[in-house]
Parts: C-alpha cells; structure tokens; sequence
C-alpha cells in the first residue's frame, strides 16, 4: 500500500469530483464585518434569503434579516461570538426579501484576518430543508440497520463500504470483516463469481439487476444450499456522479424449498403416471420387471435390480421363511456404466441372498428397507458378496433401498434400488414413491406370472387335442403347423384335423373358435370330436357344416369359422364347404397358386344358414393349402394384400411340404400378431 493512500486512502490522494450533498443542503455563507454589516454575500445566501448581493453587501445583516423583535437578541450572540471566540449554532427566524419569515439553522464562527481584525462567517441553510435530510437520513440509517433485507453498499472497485447486519448474518461475516475487503475476498468466486460480474457491468451501463435468483452456501451454512433473491443498483449522487454500487439480499429458501418440494411431488406424480403407462404392457414376467426397471433409471436410482423368489414362478408358492430364500434375477439396469452393475446377480440366475441382505429382509418382514446413508458395514450387508461390496464401493453407491413386491397379499420378490453418482440421499419420499411403482408393478407381475400359468395349461390342452399326423399317409403328402398368438402369448381355438375314411377318402378340415384361453380349446375339442363323428357318416361336407352349426349354437356364446374338404384319390376330386372361413389356396403342379371361388357360407354357431358343397379336380402334384385368419390377417395391412403375398410365397416351388410350412410361418407371421395360426397343406403323391 503506498503512502498516499495509508494516510487518507486512495481518495485522498487525488482531487475527486464534487459531492451533490452540499448543493442538495443548499448552504449559505455570509461574512459581517465587527460592525454587523454584510462583507461577504455568496450565491447560495441569495437563494435562501432573497437579496442579492449588490442589495446586501454593505448594509447591515440586523436591519435586512430580522424583524424588529429579533434584532437584540441577534446582536447580542453576534457580539458574544466576537468577544469570546466561541462558535453559536441553532435556529433563529429570519425575514425573507418577499416579507416571510423562515427558520433558517446558522452555523457561526469568528475569524481574524492578518492585522487581528474580527469578523464572524455565518453558514446557514433552510431549518426545514435540513430536518427533511435529517429525517431521510435518520430513516434511511434505521431501514438499514434493522432490515431483515441483506444491505451492503461496495464502491467502484467493488470493496464494501456499509453492510447492515442482515447481510452480515447472512454471509456469516462480521460487519466489519467486510468494510474495505473486495466482494470477491468475503464470498466464495466458485459459487458467486457471476454475481461480481453482474455488479461490474451495473457500475458500467447503470441498468440495474432485478430480484435475480441465487443458490449457494455460505460461511453460515455451509452443508446446505440457500436460496436468494438478489438485486444491484448504481448509485449516482445528484451530479450524477457514480459512487459505488448497492446490493440487497432477500433470503427466499424457505420458498426455494417450497418450490422444489412442489417440483419433486409433480415429478413423482408424473413417475406414478408414466408406471402406470409403461409398466404391464405385456403379460410376460420378464418384460414386465425390464418395464419397471426402466421407469425407475434414471428418475429414481443410479441402479436397480428387480428379483422374484424363484418358487413363485413354478408352484406359486413362496418357500417357508427359515429355508433358504432362492431369488431369480429377472432385470438389471444401470443410468451410466458402472461397477455397480456388476456386483448386482445378471438377469436368469438364481442366487441365495444371505439372511441380512435387504432383500432377505424384505421376505422377513414384508416391509422396505431404506439406507439412507450407505458406509462400510451396510456395503458388506446390501453386496452379495466381500467382491460385490468393493465393486458398490469404487462405484460410490452411498444410499440404497429394497422395496417388497407384494400382490394380493402375497410376496414375489424384491427392488433393489442403489444411488451412486446422483448426490441426494434416498429419503422417505422416494421410498413411497418406489414403494407406489412396486405395488403397481407386483400385480402386473403376478398378472404374467397366473397367465402364464394359465397360457401352459391351454396350450397344453390345446395341442393334446390336436391329432398327430400319421408319418406316411398312402395318397396325400402332410404338413401342419399350430402357433399360438405371440403378442399376447395367449392360446386360441384354432386346429386342423386330417380324417382317413373308407373308399380311399379323406377329410381335411381347419377350424377357428373365436375366442383364446382354456375355453376356446375346451370348444374347439368338442368341435373336433363332433366333426370326426359327422365325418365318419360319410356325409357331404355342406351337410357335416349343417350338423356342426346346430351343435355350435349350443355351446353359447361361441361362435367358429371352418373349412371341411374331402378328397377321393380314385376319383381325383375333392369337394370342399366353408362356414365364414378365409377360401383354400390351390397350387397346381403346372400353374400359378388361385385362391378357390367358393360359396362361403355364415359362421357356425349363427344359425339359420344353408351351406353349399363345390367340387373340383385334384391330382398328382396339386397342392391345397388350409389355413385360419391367423396367418394373413394383421391391423395394419389390407386383407386383399396379404392374400396376394400369400399367393406369391406359394408360387416358389419347396422341396416338400414340411418346407413350404416353415416357410410360410417365417415370412407372414410376425412378433406383434395378435390371433393363432393353424395351418394343414396336403399335397397328391404320384401314383
């Protein structure tokens, strides 16, 4: 610091501007000579008292300024002020040129010029312009001082001038550990460097920064965030002079946190409703925990893993509580790549959690379990293994939760939840919010889990009931095919049947019962068994439909398409009836495949509806394709279209009828179908 500024400050080592106030006081300064008249008569005097100084200087200060009344009592403190040397101030009454009187406050003194002469120097001002300052000031000092506001005020180089206490409680600075100290010195530039610059650019331009929003720590608080309302002004005196810069700081964090509390409930309301959206699309166990998985990352936690016990997805029934717990990893999910993902078990094994792991815990007592503060002993507890619980502590997993999967009372497994690079702790909002999407997800696993269960059942029954093709038929070469509806994984009521009969006859037939489960298949059985009876008969295939219907009306409310062809292999025709069904393809051996013109005839289980037979040849090489609606209808392509694509994948020639069902399954069938498939070619060997 060098010595100009040591004595005085930088100040006063040079010459600065005028300050306004003088001007704002309006102070007047009037010489009398010992006699009492006026010496000396300055600009300022004739503003406050109306003469000028052409009217003033000679004259007697007693007869221009007071009334008569005053004038002794005047000419008395004038002549004590002479003879002692003391200075007098007050209020005294004086008579304007206009003939008011004002009150005007004198600041009096007397001084000696160089032969020892006296004269007395008044300084005056108006005694109401000056009690208005005083008020301003007065007011101003005790707005300051007992503010709840933070009020500083820093000069041009940004050093603090005044800070009331407010400011000082909340910087966590004394008063006086800011006076003469850069803003920069008393409040971190890391968190608060932005708003140093801010200031700058306010002494610059002079526009002011207005409630401007700031979250940081400071030596008051130093482990938790704060929120202000901080707003600066330029200040300027009347000359327009700029001074320095003022800052006032609202402490809003009660209301920061207000805020954020309404921000995190909309974001869990809005994490319920995207659960409730994403999760049980399908009803596949496995798809269904990935669904939660990826609601949870990276909304909820760094990491999740989702098990069930193992017992529920094949007796359904959980193991006794003081048997070991066996847990099948169904998902995994990580925000980012990290160790922490590989010290969770990988999706498809079976893994024995030790009894103080949270998910044991979970089994025990039915109840989550929130860590909010993960440190070494809980890493050990909540890792399957020491390895695992190195791996949670080079990821920095330092708050975990497990959250039971509960469905109509009964539990099917866990939610690990695991925070490592988001920096907030687990707390009881997240555990109800993870508790909430748990429960949501449970019944949708437990959903997947019975229809799975209830899927194997009907599949089961479905393909006990349909017939197993005799390895060598003696005139038809035979393929069929039965997929169940993959988007659903739901069971429907399509079959196929192949029927020998006397006289070298045999019956085709292909059939859908409009509905899935293990009711469709219970139809679809009796149907079958109905339909190898009427067969049997040796009736027409019209009259066989005719028969069927009648016994479809009685197994309410079910209602079924069908197509029954018999072949005679002496005759070389087959005679074909429909009831609703998609028409048969016929690929002769020296033609394009045709789809055949038959009369289709109403649904069975309608009723009131004849049925008719049409005949046409069939001979060595010819092939007929009987399929249900499974296989060429979608929702997003016109029927017509898929028929003719049909036709296409027909007219390429296959080595054999195996072949060409493979091959028609693989190019029409796709993951999203809706509906089964039953499909039966037949193709006339060679004599």
């Amino acid at each position: 610091m060098g010595e100009a500024e040591s004595a005085g400050g930088p100040a006063a080592s040079v010459p600065s501007g005028p300050s306004g106030l003088m001007d704002l006081l309006g102070v007047a300064a009037v010489l009398l000579e010992s006699h009492g008249r006026v010496d000396m008569w300055s600009p300022k005097a004739e503003e406050l008292f109306g003469y000028s100084a052409s009217e003033a200087v000679g004259r007697y200060a007693a007869s221009l300024l007071l009334h008569p009344q005053h004038r002794d009592l005047a000419v008395s403190l004038f002549a004590e002020v002479l003879r002692t040397g003391r200075g007098w101030a007050g209020a005294f009454p004086v008579r304007h040129k206009d003939g008011s009187t004002r009150l005007v406050e004198f600041r009096n003194m007397r001084l000696t010029d160089s032969v020892g002469d006296f004269y007395a120097l008044g300084l005056a001002t108006d005694r109401l312009r000056l009690r208005e300052v005083e008020r301003d000031l007065a007011l101003s000092t005790r707005l300051v001082s007992q503010s709840p506001i933070g009020l500083a005020v820093l000069d041009t180089d940004l050093r603090y001038v005044t800070v009331n206490p407010a400011l000082a409680r909340i910087h966590g600075v004394p008063e006086e550990g800011h006076l003469g100290r850069r803003f920069r010195d008393v409040m971190p530039p890391g968190q608060f460097g932005t708003a140093e610059e801010r200031m700058r650019k306010v002494l610059e331009s002079g526009t002011p920064v207005i409630d401007r929003y700031t979250v940081g720590r400071t030596r008051a608080d130093p482990d938790h965030d704060h929120a202000w309302s901080v707003s600066f002004f330029r200040l300027e005196d009347s000359n327009g002079q700029v001074l320095g810069v003022a800052n006032s700081v609202v402490d809003v964090t009660d209301r920061h946190r207000a805020t954020m509390e309404v921000e995190r409930a909309r974001q869990r309301l809005a994490l319920v409703a995207d659960g409730s959206a994403r999760i049980g699309t399908t009803l596949e166990v496995e798809q269904t925990a990935r669904e939660l998985a990826d609601v949870v990352v990276p909304a909820l936690a760094d990491v999740v893993a989702v098990d069930v016990l193992d017992s529920m997805l094949h007796d359904g029934s959980a193991e006794g509580r003081d048997d070991p717990m066996l847990f099948r990893a169904l998902a995994v999910k990580a925000a980012y790549p990290t160790e922490a993902a590989r010290a969770v078990v990988p999706p498809g094994h079976i893994t024995a959690y030790h009894a103080d792991h949270p998910a044991a815990h979970c089994i025990r007592t039915r109840r989550p379990l929130l860590i909010t503060h993960v440190r070494g002993p809980d890493l050990e507890r909540i890792a399957t293994d020491p390895g695992a619980a190195r791996l949670l502590a080079e990821a920095g997993v330092h708050t975990d939760m497990a959250v039971p999967l509960i469905a109509r009372g009964q539990i099917l497994g866990v939610v690990g939840l695991a925070r490592a690079r988001n920096p907030q702790p687990f707390d009881e909002d997240d555990l109800a919010l993870a508790c909430e999407l748990a429960s949501h997800a449970a019944v949708c696993i437990d959903n997947a889990r019975l229809h799975q269960r209830i899927r194997g059942a009907a599949e089961t029954m479905q393909r006990s009931l349909l017939p197993r093709l005799q390895p060598h038929h003696p005139h038809l070469e035979l393929a069929a095919r039965y997929r169940p509806a993959q988007a659903f994984s739901e069971v429907g009521g399509d079959w196929y049947d192949v029927i020998p009969l006397d006289g070298d006859r045999t019956a085709l037939v292909v059939g859908d019962v409009m509905g899935s489960g293990i009711a469709a298949a219970t139809t679809m059985g009796r149907l079958r068994t109905a339909m190898s009876t009427l067969v049997g008969l040796g009736l027409d295939p019209a009259r066989i439909l005719g028969h069927l219907d009648r016994i479809t009306q009685g197994l309410d409310p079910y209602i079924a398409t069908c197509i029954c062809a018999l072949y005679d292999t002496r005759a070389r025709r087959c005679c074909v009836a429909t009831a609703g069904h998609l028409p048969p393809v016929l690929v002769p051996v020296h033609g394009p495949p045709e789809l055949l013109d038959l009369p289709t005839g109403a649904p069975l289980g309608v009723g009131g509806q004849r049925f008719e037979s049409a005949a046409f040849d069939l001979g060595p090489g010819d092939r007929l394709v009987l399929y249900t609606d499974g296989l060429v209808e979608t929702r997003d392509q016109p029927i017509d279209e898929r028929l003719d694509l049909l036709l296409s994948l027909l007219a390429s020639p296959d080595g054999s009828v195996e072949e060409t069902c493979d091959r028609l399954l693989h190019e029409l069938r796709r993951p999203s179908d809706h509906d089964d498939v039953a499909l039966l070619i037949a193709r006339v060997r060679s004599a």
